[in-house]
């Protein structure tokens, strides 16, 4: 598994845990990497433990040589990690333990601040962890797996859609606005919801000024540009 492959693994669980708790997926992928040699290390191999948390874990504990920082110094030991059934397991709970209020500074922070508060917390003994981490983040740009709902980045075909809804919208407001002038009529039940969502669409400039008046053909090119999806807030931006 090379790199590219390891964070495509456990990026899904990492900005799962994210959005639910608030716990960086950049520090999520980063620390999982740096801790488990990208997911190469015995201990990861053999107990599907990433993070090198020590203890019992769901799968029982898996005894392996540590290195630890004493006054600075590093020295060998033999410790018990956590053992899980999959990595997906690990995550989640590398994400339980940082909910811990010890870790409260490392809630919803950027990667980069999540690096030094789960540091200054205790949670590695080498004086260099929070460099290592922020030093994997800058070069496989995990930053850009920080994002919330409904912040996800957009493809350039993407936004080349979103470019020509919205145009197709405002022309279709100008022939609104035409149809408007004309004969009126009394709303029609079945144009009722698309010219709700028509008034909707931008509260500040509305589409539809007068909702109530309108002709047959105006009620019924609304509803057409509402099944079509034209006013679909999220499509429209």
């Amino acid at each position: 598994m090379n790199r590219t492959e390891f964070i495509a693994k456990i990026a899904p669980d990492a900005i799962r845990d994210w959005l639910r708790t608030g716990v960086p997926a950049s520090l999520t992928i980063a620390q999982a990497a740096l801790e488990s040699n990208w997911g190469a290390s015995g201990l990861a191999q053999q107990a599907n433990n990433l993070f090198g948390i020590k203890g019992s874990g769901p799968a029982g504990s898996a005894m392996m040589p540590t290195t630890e920082y004493r006054n600075g110094k590093p020295i060998k030991i033999n410790a018990a990690f956590r053992k899980y059934r999959s990595w997906g397991e690990s995550v989640a709970d590398h994400t339980r333990l940082l909910q811990n209020k010890r870790y409260a500074n490392v809630l919803n922070r950027t990667g980069r601040q999540a690096a030094y508060a789960v540091s200054a917390a205790g949670y590695a003994t080498d004086p260099d962890y929070p460099a290592k981490l922020i030093s994997l983040m800058d070069k496989y740009n995990l930053y850009e797996y920080d994002i919330k709902e409904g912040d996800e980045p957009m493809t350039a075909e993407e936004k080349k859609q979103l470019e020509a809804l919205q145009e197709t919208v405002h022309k279709q407001a100008e022939r609104i606005a035409g149809l408007e002038q004309r004969a009126s009529t009394r709303l029609p039940d079945w144009a009722k919801e698309a010219v709700e969502a028509a008034v909707n669409y931008d509260k500040k400039n509305p589409l539809i000024k007068n909702p109530e008046t309108g002709s047959f053909d105006f009620y019924r090119l609304i509803t057409i540009m509402y099944r079509r999806g034209l006013f679909d807030k999220k499509s429209a931006g």
